[in-house]
This record gives structure tokens, sequence and C-alpha cells, in this order.
């Protein structure tokens, strides 16, 4: 059932109802979650909760048995393919990160950029203003301005998710998808990742799927538990935590 136009005034993302079954197994059972526009959210929940089930359904790699799934009020994004829903804006970052490592740090920047494509089916094109003015403002945003001369391949690990996440950024999105970006990171590397992901939220909506609960805590946002493909929770964290079904199938463990 299409919401209303009032429930969908300030929404960049709706789910409702979303089922998705692979070979018998449900993998969501009527999973049902909104996003406001500038708004982040942590996702939490068991593996198996269907966390990335749900970002494989707003992105068009999973096509839902049932439900609706809208993007900006009225876009059904059930009826389009991955790259049609990347061209409108929604991005989406994995847990390992995928950069170009034989390339410097700004040059992952640019092949990343919006007409990267056509810009660099021309050899000879020389980087536009407009160009250079991006890529500075995207290295000062992930803090790697200092580095950007470097090749990607010496990056730590925490470098790589931040230079991946500007990679996203350098596409203009209006919604990003970031799976477990403090995998692996040190506690500094994760304390500063808390803080970037901050500062892309003032200008994007962002969904981040995570385990580490101190990091879900930095983030200081709207906190939804999944569990068997649907949301068992949601609230602040100290909300979700305090729920009794979440320490049973989650916390507790």
């Amino acid at each position: 059932m299409i919401p209303n136009d009032a429930v969908l005034t300030n929404t960049l993302l709706y789910l409702d109802g979303v089922e998705v079954s692979f070979d018998g197994f449900r993998a969501l059972r009527g999973l049902s979650l909104t996003l406001g526009a500038g708004e982040m959210c942590a996702i939490i929940g068991p593996n198996g909760a269907g966390k990335t089930t749900m970002m494989d359904v707003i992105t068009g790699k999973t096509r839902p048995d049932k439900g609706d799934v809208l993007f900006q009020g009225s876009i059904d994004l059930t009826r389009l393919d991955e790259a049609d829903i990347a061209q409108l804006g929604i991005g989406r970052k994995f847990q390992k990160p995928t950069v170009f490592e034989s390339q410097t740090v700004e040059d992952n920047i640019l092949l990343a950029l919006k007409g990267g494509r056509e810009v660099f089916a021309n050899l000879f094109w020389s980087r536009s203003a407009a160009a250079r003015a991006k890529i500075d403002e995207v290295l000062d945003t992930i803090r790697l301005d200092h580095v950007r001369t470097r090749l990607a391949g010496s990056l730590s690990h925490g470098q790589k998710q931040w230079l991946e996440i500007g990679m996203l950024l350098a596409q203009d999105p209006k919604l990003l998808l970031v799976d477990e970006p403090a995998a692996g990171m040190t506690d500094a590397e994760t304390a500063q990742t808390a803080v970037l992901l901050k500062r892309i939220a003032k200008d994007h909506s962002v969904v981040v799927v995570e385990h580490d609960m101190v990091f879900v805590r930095d983030l200081d946002v709207r906190v939804t538990c999944l569990h068997e493909g649907a949301v068992l929770a949601s609230g602040t964290l100290d909300q979700v935590s305090a729920n009794e079904r979440v320490v049973e199938v989650y916390l507790g463990r």
C-alpha cells in the first residue's frame, strides 16, 4: 500500500512490508523502516537478520517478493535496476574496501567523479577547475589531503575505508549505505570514522550497518535492530539495548 503524501514529506527512503525469500528461506519478513532526508541511522542485528538483504533490495541487487521500496517519496526502487538506482544518488560501500591500489589517492577520487568514464575516454583530458575543486573538497572531508599523492595500496586499512567513502562522496549521492565501516580498524581509526560519518551526515542521508556497539554509540543516532528479517526494536542505543528480546537474540551473545 503506497503511503499518503503527508507520510513522505520528509522521508527519503521508505520500506514497508518488504518480503524476500531464497529457496524457501525468508530473508526479509515484512520489513518496514523509514529514513528522513538528512538523517543517519544505524542498523544492528545478528548474522542472518536480513541486514545485507535489506541493502541489496535498496540498491536493486535483489527484487523483493512483496512490499514497497520508495525513494524521495515517489520513486519505486523495485522497478529499477542497479545502475538506474546508482544514478538516482544511492551509493553503497561494502565491508571490504575496494580502491584502485595502483593509483594515487587523488586519482581514485578523480576516477569516481560523475562523468569519470567520459572523462577518461579522452587521454588528453586535463582536470577542470570544477573537478579539482571537488577532489579538494572530498579529500578535506575524509581527511586524506596530506596523502593525496600516495598510492592507495600503501594506505592503512582505515585510510582505505575512508578513501572508498570519499569515492562515494565524489558521486554526489543523496543516500549512502555503509556496511561495517569500523571492521578491522584500530580504536583510533574507529573513533575517526565516527567523526567522519557524522560530518558527512550534515549534508547526506546515511545508513550504517555495524556490529561494534562502541562505534554505534559514538554515532549517536537512531538505532534499529533487525532479527529474522524484521524490525525487532528501534530507538536510541540505550532504549534498544534495554530491550529484553534484543539482549536475548543479539547483545547477550
